[in-house]
């Protein structure tokens, strides 16, 4: 009972799909597994700290938060289970978290450490091949970024500002900027971003704060 719940869980996560069930029960059966119960309100990934596992995010709700490279804004997002937490670390030039992590609600975690994954890529060709996709298919995300046609509203570009600095383009979001801040971003008045963003909020798309703005579904944004 014990393995095809694990089985259930590893399905979940594109990582493992298209395996055999042979080939899962040799993962759940040699690959060590640490299983982690997190409750609400604690920071369990920090950005800048070095990713030396891979975790997945099996149950419950956390919030993901990164801070500008001059510290003058901070983005955060709420995303639920199931997730995997910045696999891109975990390779790379780069070997460390760019957002940290914090618990919502009482959460259940899976880690598995870099050895093993590097053992598992080795052993199963589904897993090596899916891995790569996984990264393939993000990197062509960003490159392709460059290439899209500019908003031609400043409604637009505020949009386009927000939706870069999603880990998921759905879902509740905050993004905590002075509107000098973000006009500085958008390259224009701040007397023009604080008319944009006031038309936003009477669309009910955002909900303004002093040096917040809540965005209560970001798919809306998007549409």
């Amino acid at each position: 009972m014990v393995t095809f719940q694990l089985f259930d869980q590893l399905l979940q996560f594109p990582l493992f799909l298209g395996m055999s069930r042979d080939d899962l029960h040799l993962v759940a059966g040699h690959t060590k597994f640490d299983f982690q119960k997190v409750e609400a309100d604690k920071v369990f990934i920090r950005a800048d700290s070095v990713c030396n596992q891979l975790s997945f995010l099996l149950s419950g709700t956390v919030t993901a938060s990164a801070q500008a490279d001059d510290g003058s804004y901070t983005f955060c997002e709420q995303l639920s289970a199931p997730l995997m937490l910045q696999p891109e670390a975990l390779f790379g030039y780069h070997q460390r978290y760019t957002h940290s992590f914090r618990t919502d609600s009482t959460s259940n975690l899976l880690t598995i450490d870099r050895q093993e994954i590097v053992r598992l890529t080795e052993q199963f060709l589904v897993f090596r091949i899916n891995l790569l996709n996984l990264l393939a298919t993000q990197a062509q995300k960003l490159l392709h970024q460059p290439w899209r046609q500019s908003p031609n509203s400043l409604q637009g570009r505020i949009v386009r500002f927000i939706a870069q600095h999603c880990l998921y383009p759905a879902g509740y979001k905050n993004l905590y900027i002075l509107m000098s801040r973000l006009a500085d971003e958008i390259g224009d008045s701040r007397l023009d971003i604080s008319r944009s963003l006031n038309s936003m909020q009477r669309q009910g798309l955002i909900i303004l704060h002093r040096g917040r703005i809540e965005i209560p579904q970001m798919e809306r944004l998007l549409m």
